[in-house]
């Protein structure tokens, strides 16, 4: 841990890496306080109960996650661009917040049984409403397609976005930033090659057959 860490926050750390790895519910105070060196008495000083933790954890989470959103907004004008950047803040708050990530993707069973967990519905509900503005937006004024239902668009980005937690590890040659631009590219201009684009091989044009004199 980094040695300016308070004590709070080096056990949220310790217990969103524990969460994240074995699930919420396979998780023991015991566990946690192990990890970082304290009696699990201790640590009731600190967090009432695991679901305090959970709880903690992921209100910092989603709280980042809308603060990155709101500059996004504030910023752009245009529906591709701000789609774009969103899906750029969003992997960089999975870069920030990869434990918090799959706990939130993973565990939102014991999530729902929180205390707060009516403010994490609402918060959900705002960032989804974030997206389908900028996508109806785009719809409206020409930017995407009309024909696939926003709800359906927003659905399988969602998706593709936030479950890649589960499968992408960022490496120097593989960063979070090149997957972002990757998912930006696929969803806004697809993986099909249309003509014009680059890397598509050009077909040689067919010659034309010269008409063949006629005999005078």
């Amino acid at each position: 841990m980094a040695p300016g860490n308070s004590r709070r926050e080096i056990i949220l750390q310790a217990a969103a890496r524990l969460f994240a790895e074995k699930g919420v519910a396979a998780s023991t105070v015991r566990e946690i306080a192990d990890s970082v060196g304290i009696l699990s008495g201790s640590l009731y000083h600190h967090f009432e109960s695991k679901g305090a933790m959970v709880e903690a954890i992921i209100v910092d989470y989603l709280a980042d996650l809308r603060a990155r959103y709101a500059m996004v907004i504030a910023a752009e004008t245009d529906p591709r661009d701000c789609l774009a950047a969103l899906v750029r803040e969003s992997f960089a708050t999975i870069e920030a917040h990869p434990y918090a990530t799959q706990i939130y993707q993973n565990d939102q069973a014991f999530l729902r049984t929180l205390p707060r967990g009516e403010y994490l519905r609402a918060t959900a509900a705002d960032v989804q409403q974030t997206w389908l503005t900028v996508i109806e937006t785009g719809v409206r004024s020409g930017a995407f397609r009309p024909d696939i239902r926003p709800q359906v668009f927003y659905r399988f980005i969602r998706d593709a976005v936030w479950l890649s937690v589960r499968w992408f590890e960022p490496t120097d040659d593989q960063p979070m930033a090149k997957l972002a631009d990757e998912c930006t590219a696929l969803f806004l201009d697809g993986f099909a090659v249309h003509t014009g684009q680059p890397g598509r091989p050009r077909q040689p044009a067919r010659r034309r057959q010269s008409a063949r004199p006629t005999d005078g």
